[in-house]
C-alpha cells in the first residue's frame, strides 16, 4: 500500500464519472465510457499484463514473483499462485485443453506451468532468453513467449512441454495477439514495425512498418473487420490491415501506452496510457478511425484486456483506498446501464 495526496486521485475519478454526453463521430453516436468500478486487491509489487478467462470468469494477475487470481463476477480475490517465479513474472496464457496456465518468469529464463484447478506450478520450460509478453494460439494449440531483448519467441507446446522451438525475429518484441486462424502478429518495438508470424510453421511471414508511427508496444485484433490496432510510443495508433499490413489510419493517444484491447460488441479500441488516460478509438461509417474519447484513469494504468461478457475494459494500478491511500486494484471501464 502506498500513500499519495488523495485530491488529484479524486478530480481524476470525478472527471471519469461526467455525465451521459454521446460523441458522434460520421454519423455514429457511441455512449461515453468511464470508470464503473474498482476491485481492490492488495499485495506488494509491479505488475505486467493481464490475462482473462471468459468462461471460468477468472482473471489472472502477474505480480512480482506470484500471480492473483480475480473471481470476476464477485470482485475478489480467489487465490494465488505463489513462486510462480524467482524474479519478476510479467505474463500468463492458458492452455485450456491441457488444464494449464503458463507464465512468463522473465530473469529466470524460463516459462512456468501451473495447474489450472490446483493453482500449483507444476512444471519449468527453460528459455534462452528474457520471456516477456505471452499468448495462447488456439490454431496450433502451442504457446508463444516473446523475448524483450533478443528477439526470439520460444514456442511451447502444453502437450509436451519439453518441445519447444526457436522463432528468430529479431529486435525489442513486445505484445502480440493471434487471428484464431493460424497467424500471429508481434509488435518490434525498435524497428517500429508488426511481424506476422505462421503459427503453424513457425516462420516470419512479413514485416510491416508503421509510418509514422514509433516504438509500438501494444497490439489488439478485430478478427471480425481484420485489422490490427497498434499502440506507438510516440502517442499514436496505428491501424492495419491484418492481412496485407496496409495502413488504415492512424490517430492520437496518450503517453505511455503499454497495452491495447478491443471490444467487437461495441467496435471499440482502447489504449492503455501510463499517464493516467485511456484513448478510445472506433472506426467510423466512412472507414476513418478517430480517437473517440479520452477516459481519465489513474497513473500506471498502462496494460489492459477486455472481459467479452461485460464488454467492460481491464486495467491495473494503484486504485483509492479509505482516506488518502492507494492499494493495488483493477480499474473497471465501460457504458454506463441505462436507468
Amino acid at each position: 500500500m502506498q500513500r499519495r495526496g488523495m485530491f488529484g486521485v479524486l478530480i481524476v475519478l470525478g472527471l471519469a464519472a461526467l455525465g451521459a454526453v454521446y460523441w458522434s463521430f460520421g454519423g455514429e453516436k457511441t455512449p461515453p465510457l468511464k470508470i464503473l468500478k474498482t476491485i481492490k486487491l492488495g499485495g506488494k509489487g509491479k505488475w505486467d499484463y493481464l490475462c482473462l478467462d471468459a468462461e471460468a470468469r477468472r482473471l489472472y494477475v502477474p505480480r512480482s514473483d506470484t500471480v492473483q487470481v480475480v473471481d470476476l463476477d464477485n470482485g475478489v480475490l480467489a487465490g494465488t499462485i505463489a513462486n510462480a517465479g524467482n524474479s519478476r513474472v510479467h505474463g500468463v496464457a492458458l492452455a485450456p485443453e491441457q488444464n494449464l496456465g503458463l507464465v512468463t518468469a522473465g530473469k529466470d529464463r524460463c516459462v512456468n506451468a501451473f495447474d489450472l484447478v490446483r493453482l500449483k506450478v507444476t512444471a519449468t520450460v527453460k528459455t534462452r532468453g528474457i520471456p516477456d509478453f505471452i499468448v495462447y494460439d488456439p490454431a496450433s494449440k502451442h504457446v508463444f513467449a516473446n523475448h524483450h531483448g533478443d528477439g526470439n519467441i520460444t514456442v511451447i507446446d502444453p502437450a509436451a512441454l519439453g518441445n519447444t522451438v526457436t522463432i528468430s525475429v529479431g529486435g525489442r518484441l513486445e505484445s502480440g495477439v493471434a487471428d484464431g486462424a493460424g497467424h500471429l502478429f508481434v509488435c518490434v518495438q525498435d524497428k517500429d514495425e508488426v511481424v506476422q508470424i505462421d503459427s503453424m510453421t513457425n516462420k516470419v511471414l512479413a514485416r510491416w512498418p508503421l509510418g509514422t508511427g514509433k516504438a509500438p508496444t501494444g497490439l489488439a485484433i478485430d478478427t471480425q473487420r481484420m485489422c490490427l490496432y497498434a499502440g506507438c510510443g510516440n502517442q499514436q495508433m496505428v491501424i492495419l490491415d491484418a492481412k496485407t499490413g496496409t495502413i488504415l489510419g492512424t490517430t492520437p493517444i496518450g503517453k505511455n501506452v503499454d497495452g491495447v484491447a478491443f471490444e467487437p460488441s461495441l467496435r471499440l479500441a482502447m489504449s492503455a496510457n501510463g499517464d493516467g488516460t485511456a484513448s478510445v478509438v472506433k472506426e467510423t461509417r466512412t472507414g476513418k478511425f478517430e480517437t473517440i474519447q479520452t477516459v481519465r484513469t489513474l497513473p500506471g494504468a498502462k496494460t489492459i484486456t477486455v472481459d467479452p461478457k461485460t464488454h467492460q475494459f481491464l486495467l491495473p494500478c494503484n486504485v483509492p483506498d479509505r482516506e488518502d491511500d492507494l492499494i493495488f486494484g483493477i480499474l473497471v471501464l465501460g457504458i454506463e446501464a441505462a436507468n
